[in-house]
C-alpha cells in the first residue's frame, strides 16, 4: 500500500521564515546595484547636460552674424560668422538670470525673428532687421514689460570691447570706457550747472570697437549709466512700465561701421554752415559791461589794440549781457533808419549773443505779457481743467526766468524776428544762441508734454533758428548735425587736467564722431578759472591744437597772458590755420556733405584692427592725410606718438624725415614752440 503524501500549503509561518532566510543574504547585494544604477544615471545626466546642453545656445542666425543666449549669467551674446568672432555680450538685468530660454521658439513659423516670454516679468522679440548698408547686418532688440513696477535694462560689456559715442561728458574720454557715471536721462544738459549730468552735444549712437553699433529710437524715454572699464546700461524709467528697444548693427570693423552709419537722419541733406568763418579768430570780450556806452568804447578799444598786435582780422564776440544791454538802449533801428552799427568793430566783424530765456523782471518778457495770446510764448506748467498755463519758470545764469515756448509757431516767429532785427541793427555777421540745451521740465520733475519729451526742445529749437541763415551758431546738438550750424564747445577748466586741455582732443573726436565737424572751441587757455591761469606754456601747448580745428577762438589775448613771443607765435598759428587748415577742411567737408564721413578722425580710421589704436586719445587726423600728435602733458618736451596705417608712410613736417605707418615713434621730441605734424604721402 502506497504511502500517503501530504498536499497542504506550507504553513505562512513557515514560509515567510523560510524565504526571509533565503533573501537575506541578498538585500545588500540588491541595495547596492540601486545606488549604483541611481548615481549612473545621475552621471548619465550630468555628462549629456555638459556635452549636449551647452551654456550658450543660438537663438538667431543671419547671414553674417547671429545672436546666443547664455544660461549662467542670462546674457544675450553677438557672434560674427562664420568663425564666431565674439562682438558683444549684453547682461540681462531684468529677468531671471538663470532661466534658459525656451526649447521652442514662440515665432518659430518666422526665421527672421525670436520671440521669448517670461510670464511675469518681461517678453523678448529679436529681429532680423533691413540692412542700412552692403557689408552689415543687423539686429532688432525689443523688451516689453508684463508689470508695471518692472525696470528693464541691459547692460553692454566693456570687456575687449572698446566704446565711443553716446553723451558728451565733463572731463571727455577717448574711448567711453574711462569714464563714469550714474544712471540718468540720456538728455543734453548744461555741464556748467551740472558737471556730473551729461553734455549738450549727445546723441543715441554707441559704437564698439569690435564693428557693432548700438542705436537707440529717439522715442525711447531711455536712462544711461557707465561703469569704468565694465559695462554702460541702458534702462527704462522706473514705475513707467515702457518697452526697451534698439537695434545692433555688425560690419567688418568700427571703421567700416562708422562709415556705414549715416550721420543725417533719413532723407535730411547734410547743409554746410558759413565756411567764411573758418578761417575768422573769434576775439571775446571781457571788458565793462555797465552801460552801452562803455561797451561801445571797450570793443573799439579792443579792436585798437588788435590793430596795433598786427591781429587786426577776425570777430570779437559779445556775449549776452553785453549783447542786452545794447539792445536794451533802444539800438533797434524802426524801418526808415539805415544800419548804424558796422562801426562798431571795423574792420573786424561782431557776433552777437542771445539765449531762448527771459528774466522775469525784464522788459522784453513783461512786454510779452501785455497780451493774452502772448502768455503762451512762455513753457508753461499743465494747466488744470479750466485753469490757464503758469510758466515754468528756471534759473539761467543766476535769474529767475522762463523760457521760450518752441512749440508755439507764434512764439518762434515772433523770436526770429527778434532776432533777426537785432542782428541788423548792430550789424552783426554771426549770431550765437545759448542755452539751447537741456529738458526744463525733467530738470523740474515736471511731466513734460509728449511734443517736448527727451531732447525734442533742442531738436527743435536748432531747426527753427538754422531758418536765420548759415551764420548761426548754438550750444548744444542732437539730431541736428545735418543743419547749416556752428556748434559751441562747453567750456574747459584753465588747467592741464581732462576738465582742462586733455579733454580737448577726446572731445573733438567725439563731436566728429556724431557728425559734429563745424564747432567752435573753447577759448585758448580754458575759460574755467582752473588751477593754472595766466600759465604761458599751456596758453601755447593749447593754441597748437587749436590752430588744426574749425575756428580759432581766443577769450584772453596773448598780449595779456604772455610774452611778445607768444604774441608772434599766435600771428603765425592764425597764418597756418589759413593757409593750410582751412583748405583741408572744406577739402573734407564735401566728403562729409556726400557721405556722412567725420573730418576730424581717431587713429583708429586707418588701423581699425589695431588695439593700440583704440586707445589713444592725445592725437587726431584731419581727413585721411594728416596727423596732429599735440603735447598735453606739463613741462614735457617730448612724447610717444602713433603713426596707424600699416603699410602707409608718414611725413615729418618738423624734419622731413618719413616712417611707417603702423609704428609708435618713441620719445620724439617737441620743444614748447613745435607741435608734431605728419603727412601721409601714400
Amino acid at each position: 500500500m502506497p504511502l500517503s503524501r501530504h498536499t497542504g500549503q506550507i504553513p505562512e509561518s513557515t514560509w515567510t521564515l523560510g524565504f526571509r532566510e533565503m533573501t537575506e543574504p541578498w538585500k545588500g547585494a540588491v541595495g547596492c546595484l540601486g545606488v549604483a544604477v541611481f548615481f549612473a544615471m545621475t552621471i548619465g545626466i550630468i555628462s549629456w547636460q555638459a556635452v549636449e546642453q551647452s551654456p550658450e545656445e543660438w537663438v538667431l542666425r543671419g547671414r553674417d552674424a547671429g545672436m546666443l543666449w547664455e544660461r549662467g549669467r542670462g546674457a544675450l551674446l553677438l557672434r560674427a560668422l562664420p568663425a564666431g568672432r565674439p562682438v558683444l555680450a549684453i547682461a540681462v538685468g531684468s529677468v531671471p538670470a538663470t532661466e534658459p530660454p525656451p526649447p521652442r521658439d514662440r515665432c518659430w513659423h518666422d526665421g527672421g525673428q525670436f520671440c521669448y516670454s517670461w510670464e511675469e516679468d518681461a517678453e523678448l522679440r529679436l529681429s532680423l532687421e533691413p540692412p542700412t548698408a552692403p557689408g552689415t547686418e543687423c539686429y532688432g532688440v525689443r523688451w516689453t514689460p508684463l508689470r508695471p513696477d518692472l525696470t528693464l535694462k541691459d547692460c553692454f560689456s566693456m570687456a575687449n570691447v572698446s566704446w565711443y559715442g553716446g553723451p558728451s561728458i565733463r572731463a571727455q574720454r577717448w574711448p567711453l570706457n574711462d569714464a563714469e557715471s550714474p544712471a540718468q536721462p540720456l538728455v543734453s544738459g548744461n555741464l556748467g550747472t551740472n558737471p556730473e549730468g551729461f553734455g549738450p552735444v549727445l546723441e543715441r549712437y554707441f559704437l564698439g570697437s569690435t564693428g557693432v553699433t548700438v542705436t537707440v529710437a529717439p522715442d525711447v524715454p531711455l536712462l544711461l549709466s557707465v561703469e569704468s572699464h565694465r559695462q554702460f546700461c541702458l534702462e527704462t524709467p522706473a514705475g513707467r512700465a515702457e518697452p526697451l528697444h534698439y537695434q545692433l548693427c555688425v560690419s567688418a570693423d568700427m571703421a567700416a561701421a562708422r562709415r556705414h552709419a549715416a550721420s543725417a537722419p533719413a532723407g535730411a541733406a547734410r547743409t554746410l554752415p558759413d565756411t567764411a568763418l573758418l578761417p575768422c579768430p573769434i576775439w571775446r570780450y571781457h571788458g565793462p559791461e555797465g552801460s552801452a556806452a562803455k561797451i561801445k568804447r571797450g570793443l573799439r578799444s579792443l579792436v585798437r589794440r588788435l590793430k596795433r598786435h598786427r591781429l587786426q582780422e577776425g570777430i570779437v564776440a559779445l556775449g549776452e549781457h553785453g549783447t542786452a544791454i545794447l539792445a536794451a538802449a533802444d539800438l533797434v533801428p524802426s524801418e526808415r533808419r539805415k544800419r548804424q552799427a558796422p562801426a562798431l568793430v571795423e574792420p573786424l566783424e561782431l557776433s552777437i549773443t542771445l539765449s531762448p530765456y527771459a528774466g522775469v523782471t525784464s522788459p522784453l518778457f513783461l512786454r510779452s505779457l501785455r497780451g493774452g495770446e502772448a502768455a503762451g510764448y512762455w513753457l508753461g506748467r499743465q494747466p488744470r481743467p479750466g485753469g490757464s498755463s503758469i510758466p515754468l519758470l528756471t534759473t539761467w545764469k543766476g535769474q529767475l526766468c522762463a523760457r521760450l515756448n518752441v512749440t508755439s509757431e507764434a512764439a518762434l516767429g515772433w523770436y526770429l524776428a527778434r532776432a533777426q532785427r537785432l542782428r541788423q541793427a548792430l550789424g552783426a555777421t554771426y549770431v550765437a544762441f545759448e542755452g539751447v540745451e537741456g529738458n526744463s521740465f525733467l530738470e523740474q520733475d515736471v511731466p513734460a508734454p509728449a511734443e517736448l519729451a527727451g531732447d525734442r526742445y533742442t531738436e527743435v529749437l536748432a531747426a527753427a533758428l538754422a531758418t536765420l541763415g548759415n551764420g548761426t551758431i548754438i550750444s548744444a546738438g542732437t539730431r541736428s548735425s545735418h543743419l547749416p550750424l556752428f556748434v559751441q564747445m562747453s567750456p574747459l577748466r584753465s588747467d592741464w587736467s581732462h576738465a582742462g586741455l586733455k579733454g580737448l582732443i577726446p572731445s573733438v573726436l567725439h563731436y566728429s564722431l556724431l557728425g559734429y565737424n563745424f564747432f567752435i572751441p573753447d577759448a585758448v587757455g580754458g575759460s574755467v578759472a582752473g588751477a593754472a591761469p595766466q600759465d604761458p606754456e599751456l596758453f601755447v601747448r593749447w593754441l597748437q591744437i587749436v590752430t588744426f580745428l574749425p575756428v580759432m577762438a581766443f577769450g584772453t589775448p596773448p598780449w595779456l597772458c604772455c610774452d611778445a613771443w607768444v604774441v608772434n607765435l599766435t600771428r603765425q598759428c592764425i597764418q597756418r590755420h589759413q593757409d593750410f587748415v582751412v583748405p583741408l577742411l572744406l577739402k573734407y567737408s564735401e566728403e562729409w556733405q556726400s557721405l556722412g564721413y567725420p573730418i576730424f578722425r581717431p587713429a583708429w580710421w586707418l588701423s581699425p584692427t589695431d588695439p593700440v589704436a583704440f586707445t589713444v586719445e592725445d592725437e587726431f587726423l584731419i581727413g585721411d592725410e594728416v596727423l596732429v600728435a599735440p603735447i598735453t602733458e606739463k613741462g614735457q618736451t617730448w612724447r610717444d606718438i602713433y603713426l596707424p596705417g600699416e603699410g602707409h608712410l608718414w611725413l615729418d613736417t618738423n624734419t622731413a624725415r618719413v616712417f611707417d605707418g603702423g609704428t609708435t615713434l618713441r620719445n620724439y621730441s617737441a620743444s614748447l614752440a613745435e607741435v608734431p605734424v605728419f603727412v601721409k604721402t601714400s
